[in-house]
């Protein structure tokens, strides 16, 4: 069976055609598609989309079919091999402090001009919350306060923003709290923002890693966003620095994506072109750092707001393309809305979860926080 059918036959399962009439059915540009998705899996995927050797009229509906049909178990040998090389290289990737400023430079960096156009008013690069609401500020807006109410922040409170990107949060925190707060972000573009939005507030922002932090002890901790850069091997030194940190009747909010399934590997194209070394927390190994470090207080899954915040930053960052494409090329905005889209489509799936972890220090008789 030639290149041709193999996929012709995967994408049946999935209930999508090559050259079909429905907007979820993949249009072949050129023949070579058939033979680098079969060699590459995932990776050839969405290089070939990059290339244009295919599009899509609703790629984010195209990758919920493929990831509902479970089309990784389906995949042929050759296919398999390569995913499986690409797991094995997961497993070694190095998440030193040096490593970690390259990587968040690789993505967050890239231009604020970009996020401008993507996201909210207050830049907001996280899940928003849509319970009842309609639009893409009133979800982030909810998103915030409902984080400052499950610590119990208050007034005069210190707080350590973990991966605090354009302080965001901690704006907030700030103008609607009263917290007195400080960010740790490996972004020098975020910082340089950041500092521009938050003038006036009691808000600092640090250029360091989490395990550079030293000699303070905060009310409150939130990382929001960033553990997924943090890699496996380190979760429990990041736990044990959280703890180090926190007060002894402080409380730390996690909020990350999580993976449900602890035999899958980060999609390889996303390590490879959007987040490098980049890794998708699992219940198991999260739990496991927890110990001897937290008590679980609240777990709360809200992943498919994912999928809405997503499409909303699809839409905002296509109607914005012409402001920008000065400094972009045609195949980075092919990059960025296959990122955006099949990572819409994944959370649509119920491939991805999106969780906010309310934890305390042991030995605290009660806490202040209101959880979900």
């Amino acid at each position: 069976m030639n290149s041709k059918k193999v996929i012709e036959s995967l994408l049946d399962f999935a209930d999508i055609k090559i050259d079909g009439k429905r907007d979820w059915d993949l249009l072949v540009n050129d023949e070579y598609f058939y033979s680098q998705v079969l060699k590459d899996g995932s990776l050839g995927l969405g290089e070939s989309y990059m290339n244009n050797l295919w599009n899509c009229h609703h790629l984010d509906q195209l990758i919920f079919n493929i990831l509902r049909a479970d089309l990784k178990t389906k995949y042929d040998k050759e296919i398999m091999l390569a995913a499986v090389k690409e797991k094995l290289k997961g497993v070694f990737l190095s998440h030193t402090i040096n490593n970690c400023k390259n990587d968040i430079h690789h993505h967050y960096d890239i231009g604020n001009d970009l996020f401008k156009g993507m996201l909210d008013k207050r830049m907001v690069y996280s899940c928003g919350y849509w319970k009842d609401v309609e639009s893409l500020e009133e979800a982030q807006e909810q998103k915030l306060d409902l984080i400052c109410k499950k610590i119990g922040l208050e007034p005069g409170m210190t707080l350590l923003d973990v991966g605090c990107g354009w302080g965001s949060f901690m704006k907030y925190a700030a103008e609607k709290y009263g917290a007195i707060c400080t960010g740790v972000t490996l972004s020098k573009e975020q910082i340089k923002l950041g500092e521009e939005l938050c003038s006036g507030l009691p808000v600092k922002f640090l250029y360091n890693d989490y395990r550079e932090i030293k000699g303070e002890q905060f009310d409150r901790i939130v990382s929001i966003g960033m553990f997924e850069h943090v890699g496996p091997e380190n979760y429990k030194i990041y736990m044990k620095k959280m703890n180090e940190l926190l007060k002894d009747d402080g409380v730390f909010l996690l909020h990350t994506i999580g993976g449900l399934d602890s035999g899958k590997g980060t999609d390889p194209w996303i390590a490879k072109y959007i987040f490098p070394n980049g890794a998708i927390p699992r219940i198991k190994n999260i739990g496991e750092a927890m110990e001897d470090n937290f008590y679980m207080e609240d777990w709360h899954d809200f992943g498919p707001d994912y999928d809405k915040t997503l499409m909303e930053w699809h839409k905002r960052f296509i109607k914005n393309w012409d402001n920008i494409k000065e400094n972009y090329d045609e195949r980075f905005k092919r990059m960025w809305e296959y990122y955006i889209l099949s990572c819409a489509g994944a959370f649509r799936a119920r491939d991805l979860a999106l969780w906010q972890i309310v934890m305390t220090k042991k030995r605290v008789d009660k806490i202040s926080c209101r959880c979900s």
